[in-house]
């Protein structure tokens, strides 16, 4: 454990190291990543000023309390393993990432966790921007503020398990975008990004408790800003508990089938 540790702060600092070299790419990245909630954000306000003031439970307010939260998980949780594994193998980088004596999935892990590093103050300091010109209705209690930190934790780990288990995909064939298209859609639509759970047709509610987008996003999203009855919050958590689980047993089942069919295609 302590040269796992090692490891990943070792990664961490080289990932943090890289990414400072590519400023402008870091900057448009981040705009990216302010621009499409605050879209939406735009988007619900007006629908519920022109339905009354509310739509699925939510107010003018509480829509802009919602996207400013999501802005920060979504930041805290999202992967973008799937657009790079299929170039890695591709170009042959994946061999050496094979010869570690450690899993490839814990660099990857702590090169995610070093973009966090890296973007979160900026992503913090947008939310305050958009807090004060917005002025959100945020009730946090105290229970809702402890449980979302564990919620936060375990909402990382799932995404990243299911997004590495797709990103597999890349050993059975060198053109994944189409994979990774349906996934980002999906992932839109059923985690919550696109509009709150609540503003969906029932049916699809009930297949977005199924699917594992809801608690990696729309979950600690809608805990932390306290509209969870402590029912919904314990059932949240089992969910992604049994994700979790599912996750990592998804990962070590379709490792050992996909990379006996390796072959660099790059030099």
């Amino acid at each position: 454990m302590k040269a796992l540790a090692e490891l990943y702060l070792q990664e961490i600092k080289t990932g943090v190291a890289s990414m400072l070299q590519y400023r402008a790419t870091l900057v448009i990245w981040l705009i990216g990543n302010v621009l499409e909630p605050l879209i939406y954000l735009v988007v619900w306000t007006t629908v519920a000023r022109s339905t009354g003031g509310s739509v699925g439970g939510y107010g003018v307010l509480d829509f802009a309390a919602y996207y400013i939260v999501l802005m920060l998980v979504n930041q805290a949780t999202f992967t973008w393993v799937m657009y790079e594994f299929d170039y890695r193998i591709r170009e042959g980088t994946f061999s050496a990432d094979l010869l570690h004596p450690v899993h490839p999935i814990h660099a990857d892990i702590a090169t995610n966790l070093s973009s966090k590093v890296v973007n979160l103050p900026f992503v913090v300091a947008a939310a305050a921007g958009l807090a004060a010109v917005f002025h959100p209705a945020f009730r946090f209690t105290p229970l809702a503020v402890a449980a979302f930190v564990p919620a936060l934790v375990l909402a990382f780990l799932v995404r990243f398990l299911v997004d590495w288990t797709v990103a597999l995909a890349a050993f059975w064939t060198t053109r994944v975008t189409a994979i990774n298209q349906i996934h980002y859609m999906a992932v839109l639509f059923f985690s919550g990004q696109i509009a709150p759970l609540t503003v969906l047709p029932r049916p699809l509610q009930v297949v977005a408790n199924v699917l594992p987008f809801r608690w990696t996003v729309g979950f600690p999203v809608e805990l932390l800003l306290g509209r969870l009855t402590r029912a919904q919050i314990l059932t949240g958590f089992a969910a992604q508990a049994a994700w979790l689980l599912a996750g990592a047993l998804l990962v070590r089942v379709a490792w050992r089938v996909s990379v006996r069919r390796y072959s660099a295609v790059g030099a």
